[in-house]
């Protein structure tokens, strides 16, 4: 099952190092790391999404709690959470594919940031879905380049 971990951490050398090695040290994978300052430039907010059975994640939560530097832990397996996800890619376009590539943008209510002769640098916000979704579409066209965040979350 996939889990998305909230984590509120002291913003301090080492910290990351300290939760990824947790994840590590039992075999998982972190899917999706994402970290950020909060309001207070002291605290952090780590968003990570990895997949696991419950009773390992649940574990990992558990030390994570025992950790010195983590405030609060959250795992929002089985809760209503919003998240998201950024993906900016490049595609080849011509001048015949041009229109075409901006209308699949639009229905996605994506954002043109960059257009050149040969390419069109689209900006999406989303669920992991949604952001597959696009992709799929403008695969034909041929992706140069793709850059996406780690997916970010918060409680309802």
């Amino acid at each position: 099952m996939k889990h998305t971990i909230s984590v509120l951490v002291e913003n301090k050398f080492g910290v990351l190092a300290r939760i990824a090695g947790l994840f590590s040290g039992r075999g998982y994978n972190i899917d999706s790391l994402s970290v950020a300052e909060t309001m207070d430039p002291s605290v952090s907010q780590m968003t990570i999404v990895a997949q696991g059975e419950d009773r390992i994640i649940e574990q990992i939560t558990k030390q994570l709690n025992k950790l010195v530097d983590v405030i609060k832990v959250q795992d929002y397996a089985g809760e209503e959470y919003i998240e998201r996800e950024l993906v900016l890619v490049k595609t080849h376009t011509t001048s015949e594919t041009r229109a075409e590539v901006m209308q699949i943008v639009g229905i996605f209510r994506g954002k043109i940031v960059d257009v050149d002769r040969a390419s069109v640098t689209v900006e999406l916000t989303g669920t992991e879905d949604k952001i597959d979704a696009l992709l799929n579409l403008l695969k034909p066209f041929g992706i140069r380049e793709l850059v996406r965040t780690g997916k970010i979350a918060i409680a309802r």
